[in-house]
């Protein structure tokens, strides 16, 4: 049920950003922009993104990023922005990346080419070909005063959005999710606040931010991981994605199983 929360709607955002705003800067090959020539993302669909409040819990960067998405197609641009920038802060290379497209562009803001290529910078710093190359392109078309001044505007933003503290603190707040889940012992089930199928709410009068499913924790592990290893794509030495081990009593044997909430 993890599959609904959003994540392949949502990264349409840079999809449809992204193949617009780098063309009309003349920052795309003819093959690339080829590659991503797909129908456009409407706002109706980016509005329907379903995002579960529970994956906050373990992958922050990944839920905000998500709730990003929902509030631009809801046309809430100041809403979509604050929570680009949350996403940001908790290492989202996407989000990152958004965030420079969208001050390339002028997107519900002033053009800012210098910050563009700041937070571009930031979304490429762990050399992630996609991000890198955006990067190098847009670093290419700049002056040499925007790129002092770019210099000056990452300066700023590293200390909140740069990996050492941002990637950093998103590390231990997935390890400490998952530890939860291993806390429960293997066979203990776990419900996560908006998770939810929507065929399973029929007739019901409960909304998403109430509805819970309560899934096998070994298999909801293995979801978190999946996102975790986007999340973390990258970053070398650091997140490493193991299957959900048993927490053992002191004389050896694993813990019972205990259900739980996420609430």
């Amino acid at each position: 049920m993890l599959r609904r929360y959003g994540s392949k709607a949502v990264g349409l955002v840079c999809t449809t950003l992204v193949t617009g705003l780098l063309l009309t800067f003349g920052l795309v090959s003819a093959t690339r922009a080829q590659a991503v020539d797909q129908p456009p993302t409407t706002d109706k669909q980016l509005a329907d993104t379903r995002c579960i409040i529970g994956l906050e819990k373990f992958l922050p960067a990944d839920y905000y990023y998500c709730l990003a998405s929902q509030s631009y197609g809801e046309k809430n641009y100041g809403e979509a922005q604050r929570f680009f920038h949350t996403a940001a802060s908790w290492a989202s290379k996407p989000a990152q990346y958004v965030l420079g497209v969208m001050a390339l562009n002028g997107d519900h803001q002033p053009v800012n080419r210098p910050l563009a290529l700041a937070w571009l910078a930031l979304a490429a710093e762990r050399h992630t070909e996609r991000f890198n190359q955006a990067y190098v392109e847009l670093r290419a078309h700049l002056s040499p005063r925007e790129r002092a001044e770019s210099e000056k505007l990452l300066h700023d933003l590293q200390p909140t959005y740069a990996d050492a503290t941002a990637a950093t603190r998103a590390e231990a707040r997935y390890h400490d999710g998952m530890q939860m889940l291993r806390s429960k012992g293997i066979g203990s089930s776990y419900c996560m606040q908006g998770m939810f199928d929507a065929a399973q709410l029929a007739g019901s009068t409960i909304g998403p931010d109430q509805a819970m499913a309560c899934p096998q924790t070994t298999t909801l592990a293995v979801q978190i991981d999946k996102k975790a290893a986007d999340v973390f794509e990258d970053w070398h030495g650091h997140v490493t994605v193991e299957p959900l081990q048993p927490v053992e009593t002191k004389d050896g044997k694993p813990l019972p199983p205990k259900n739980g909430s996420g609430s």
